[in-house]
This record gives C-alpha cells, sequence and structure tokens, in this order.
C-alpha cells in the first residue's frame, strides 16, 4: 500500500478537495515517515526583465520513505522547479517543503544524490574519479572514495571501464557511471530528472530495468521526473500527474506491481488511465 498522498483524493482529474481534517491528516502522515519528502501548498514564480512566470500552484504530495515518486506532466509545468525545490536549491514562494519532517533549506546537505538527463561527467577525469568525486567531497578519504566507487562500477557492469574517460563510453554507460555516482553517495533522497531520456529506446530499457535492482541495494526515497508514462509505470510506487503551468497536482495514480508487466491487460489499463489524465486519449478508452 502507498503512502503517497495529496490535498485531493485522486477519484478523477475533477476531484472535489477533501474537508480540512483529512487533509491535514494526510499531510501530517507523509511529516511523519521517517525518510518522507513532503511538498506542502507550494506555489513558486520566475522574475525575469520584469516579468513574472507562475510555475507552480498550490502544489501538494507526500512520498514515504523508501518509495519512487514518478512526475509526469506537459513540458514546462515544473517538473524540474520541484526537483530544485526539493534539493534545496531554492526556496519556493509559498508553502514549505519538509524531509524527514525538517523544512528543506538552501545549502549542502549529506543526505542527497542527483542525477539529470546529462550525466555531467567531467572529461579530464576518468570514470572511477568522477564516481569518486562526491565521495571525498564530503569528507571520505581518497582511498576509501576509489574502493567505494569501484563497488558500484561493478555493480552497473562498469569495472573494466574504470580508467577510461567519458569521451571513450557510449551515452548508456555514460549513464550509468552518472547513476552510480549518484547512488554511491548513498542518498536517503536520490532526486532523478529524466535520467534516461538522451538514450536509444533499447538502452532506455535496459538501464530501467538495471536501476530498479540498484534501488532495492539502499531503498531511497526517489523524486523521479520523466516525460515517459511507461517508464512511471514501470518504476514508480505512484504517478503524480501535474497539469499544466502554474502547475497543481491533478491526480496521484498508485501503481501495483501487477500492472508493471507490459505484456498485461493491467498494465494496459494503467497506461491508458495515465494518459487520460494527460489529456491523451486511446484505443483502451470504453473497455
Amino acid at each position: 500500500m502507498t503512502t503517497a498522498t495529496r490535498h485531493a483524493t485522486p477519484t478523477n482529474r475533477h476531484a472535489a478537495m477533501p474537508t480540512p481534517t483529512a487533509t491535514d491528516a494526510a499531510m501530517t502522515a507523509g511529516r511523519d515517515a521517517r525518510g518522507g519528502l513532503t511538498v506542502e501548498r507550494v506555489s513558486h514564480h520566475y522574475l525575469a526583465n520584469g516579468r513574472r512566470t507562475d510555475v507552480l500552484d498550490d502544489v501538494s504530495f507526500s512520498v514515504g520513505a523508501g518509495q519512487v515518486a514518478c512526475v509526469v506532466g506537459p513540458s514546462g509545468c515544473g517538473k524540474s522547479t520541484l526537483l530544485g525545490l526539493a534539493a534545496g536549491l531554492m526556496r519556493p514562494a509559498a508553502g514549505r517543503v519538509t524531509w524527514n519532517g525538517e523544512t528543506v533549506r538552501m545549502g549542502p546537505t549529506d543526505h542527497l544524490g542527483m542525477a539529470f538527463q546529462q550525466p555531467g561527467l567531467f572529461p579530464w577525469m576518468t570514470v572511477r574519479e568522477n564516481v569518486a568525486i562526491g565521495l571525498t567531497t564530503r569528507g571520505k578519504s581518497r582511498r576509501d572514495a576509489r574502493r567505494i566507487a569501484d563497488e558500484f562500477l561493478d555493480t552497473v557492469g562498469l569495472h573494466e571501464f574504470k580508467d577510461a574517460y567519458p569521451s571513450q563510453l557510449s551515452g548508456g554507460m555514460a549513464q550509468r557511471v552518472g547513476i552510480a555516482r549518484a547512488l554511491a553517495l548513498k542518498p536517503r533522497l536520490l532526486l532523478l530528472d529524466e535520467p534516461f531520456a538522451a538514450v536509444d529506446a533499447f538502452t532506455r530499457l535496459k538501464l530501467q530495468q538495471e536501476f530498479k535492482a540498484l534501488l532495492k541495494l539502499d531503498r531511497p526515497t526517489v523524486l523521479f521526473v520523466t516525460h515517459d508514462v511507461p517508464e512511471a509505470i514501470a518504476l514508480g510506487d505512484v504517478i503524480v500527474v501535474m497539469s499544466q503551468r502554474p502547475a497543481a497536482v491533478k491526480t496521484i495514480i498508485p501503481v501495483r506491481r501487477e500492472e508493471r508487466d507490459r505484456a498485461s491487460l493491467a498494465y494496459a489499463h494503467k497506461l491508458a488511465e495515465t494518459l487520460a489524465c494527460l489529456g491523451v486519449t486511446s484505443d483502451m478508452e470504453g473497455e
């Protein structure tokens, strides 16, 4: 059973708001879960050249400890802004984001790991050095950082490439290095911004399978932004569906294990349900 919650009960895209008592209880449950992430009535905007752009509008949901919440929605609706707020890279204009019951504050933190669409590897460093650098900046000795880096490179199948440079890697291999670098920190909160979007379809499916296996090692809480609905179903315990900008949460869709089997009718119905929330109809509608 999922512990992810939101302000509105996710019965449909036009669900009515619950009573304040129900809302308060839901948000409290998210805050009390150890290692849980809560986004509570968050609104945010950007100012540029004297012009204000509203991005998020009263967004609320929570992700329980060890859960994977995938965020989907139209381009430009503020999904990446949510990650920045959860990481403490910026403050919300209104509302608050909490981690483990405490308000997320700007500045460095030792519980966080991040990975992006582009792995962001340093071209002058070897693969091993790229994985180890986050560990040394958090106080690990060089020897320990190299040992841990080697362990995670072995886990992602890249041990024999530890002395290679990023220019010598394929796109999928480089992405594995980025994931290894994030997971080597043993983060309790893992924030991912379309980490598999830049690779081909086959490599993407393989990386998704490997990623699910890697998450079982330490079971971090994960906020995963994606435009790929099948990916959200494959990886998420819950799918947070966002509206157009300024974005609100349309609904939260739980995903059961049997719904992840792409050959199953349950998967087809889950895909149709999620696409419908995004305004995309399918041949499954009405069955």
